[in-house]
């Protein structure tokens, strides 16, 4: 809009320029910028060299740590711990029958299986131990997880006779 200039009486000889005043009825219309939304934000967006590396590397470490504590994942040290205990389990799995067959070769085994019962559970592994029914042939000395296993096993059938 044009400038306004108020009107007032001047004389015919008067030279001085009229300044221009603003109505305070009329004020020039604000225009509203409206702000971007996301999606036009996103496709302007352009991002440098180094925001994609450490996107990279961040994608990459959290990948590591949801694979590692949920999705399954595990390092070979731990893949062989696991597996080393796996396989001592399962010679103790198979041992344990010939420690129960060695009991019951035992000619006072009734009275033995009595005090057996008497015992605490560590009590119970260091008898099985000191009577030689975890110690398997060509063995020097008892394995106490044979023993803890056989001990158990063997206070299940005397429940189961009783």
């Amino acid at each position: 809009m044009g400038e306004q200039v108020k009107d007032e009486f001047r004389p015919a000889n008067d030279s001085r320029k009229r300044a221009p005043v603003e109505s305070e009825k009329v004020k020039p219309m604000k225009t509203a910028e409206s702000k971007p939304g996301f999606a036009q934000r996103w496709k302007d967006a352009q991002p440098t060299k180094s925001h994609l590396v450490w996107a990279c590397v961040v994608t990459a470490i959290l990948t590591m740590i949801v694979g590692f504590n949920w999705g399954g994942w595990m390092s070979s040290g731990s893949a062989q711990k696991m597996a080393d205990t796996m396989v001592k389990d399962a010679i103790v799995q198979r041992l344990v029958p010939i420690c129960v067959a060695q009991y019951d070769q035992d000619p006072e085994k009734v009275a033995k299986l009595g005090e057996l019962n008497k015992l605490t559970s560590y009590q119970q592994i260091q008898f099985v131990r000191d009577q030689g029914w975890a110690t398997i042939s060509g063995d020097e000395k008892p394995d106490t997880k044979v023993a803890d296993a056989c001990a158990k096993l063997l206070i299940q059938q005397a429940q189961a006779l009783e």
